[in-house]
């Protein structure tokens, strides 16, 4: 006697690919450091000039605005031009990806894309690193990284790590700490972060004083695509 068929059976649900991989909160402090580590190259190889920390730009721009010697007020306004014409390029990329996909996917185009700008800059620092040009190259190529990074990281709207600036992160750390509020239930993730900061700063500093300006970029390229390639979209 034959029984009635049911329904075929489905297969289970794929995993949510969400989760896999490297927590963002881990990602955000590697790339903290290579804040660091492009920041040791813009102020001490190409004149005095930030191309991740913004706010320090801006008082750069105030000093070369005033005729303060050391620093000049065509690199600095190419590196905020730049980061602005970044930070643009990563809201659209949220707001087209955003409609469908996830922070993972987000987070990877991002870091993909800055892989590829930092590299670029890397490569133009070691073919052409007494060119004329070189200079501006290197400031608009890891300028517009930075700025597009950061839009990505402002839409993950994860506290305490912006990966390129560290003022309300040391505000937090003083005022929510014992001799504060005694609130600061955050504390070891802004410690981190400022010791992220500080490591890749010195790691920059000496790399640039001793090898150049070629293979910081390099390392900070590498880094970008490798976390790029790892990052999931879980905090």
């Amino acid at each position: 006697m034959s029984t009635p068929e049911g329904p075929p059976a489905q297969a289970p649900p794929a995993g949510d690919p969400e989760p896999r991989g490297l927590r963002l909160v881990v990602v955000l402090l590697l790339l903290t450091v290579v804040s660091g580590l492009i920041d040791a190259v813009g102020y001490l190889g190409l004149g005095r000039v930030f191309t991740a920390n913004m706010t320090g730009n801006v008082v750069v721009l105030g000093f070369a605005a005033a005729g303060a010697p050391g620093f000049s007020v065509p690199h600095t306004a190419t590196s905020l031009a730049c980061f602005l014409l970044g930070a643009v390029a990563g809201g659209r990329l949220a707001a087209r990806v955003g409609r469908s996909g996830s922070r993972r996917r987000r987070t990877r185009l991002t870091l993909a894309a800055e892989a590829v700008l930092v590299g670029g800059s890397a490569v133009v620092a070691f073919v052409w690193p007494d060119s004329s040009g070189t200079r501006y190259a290197l400031i608009a190529l890891t300028a517009f990284a930075m700025g597009l990074r950061n839009a990505t990281v402002r839409k993950l709207g994860i506290a305490d790590l912006t990966t390129t600036v560290l003022t309300m992160t040391l505000t937090g750390l003083a005022a929510e700490s014992r001799l504060g509020d005694a609130t600061g239930h955050r504390s070891p993730r802004r410690t981190a972060a400022v010791s992220a900061m500080f490591a890749g700063a010195c790691l920059g500093a000496l790399l640039v004083l001793h090898h150049g300006l070629g293979i910081p970029l390099l390392i900070a390229a590498a880094a970008s695509g490798v976390l790029a390639a790892v990052t999931s979209g879980r905090e």
